[in-house]
């Protein structure tokens, strides 16, 4: 198993509008494609403005044939086109991250 870590950094006043649009348009269709969602955390303090997606795969082939997929759908081509348009995200990091030995599940 690995986990994709996703941070995203937005611009002042953008994180609930991308929030919703997410939630609402994006976030069901990496749930059709994508392996199991994890979770996505929004900051309460330290670094504002930022949220955090993580998803688990079982391989990092595993993650890119599902991420080929997700990009190829009509449904996310439209989506991930208006997200760009809302020029809210200022920085993204993208973490792959494998399991310590002593993590659950391992």
């Amino acid at each position: 198993m690995i986990l994709e870590h996703r941070t995203y950094t937005f611009k002042p006043g953008t994180v609930d509008l991308w929030m919703r649009k997410y939630e609402a348009e994006g976030l069901p269709v990496q749930k059709k494609h994508l392996n199991k969602f994890v979770g996505l955390y929004v900051s309460e303090l330290g670094h504002l403005h930022t949220t955090v997606l993580m998803w688990a795969y079982d391989s990092l082939a595993d993650r890119e044939q599902r991420r080929a997929a997700m990009y190829a759908d009509p449904d996310w081509k439209k989506f991930i086109s208006e997200v760009w348009a809302l020029n809210a995200i200022e920085k993204q990091d993208v973490m792959i991250m494998n399991p310590a030995p002593c993590s659950p599940g391992v």
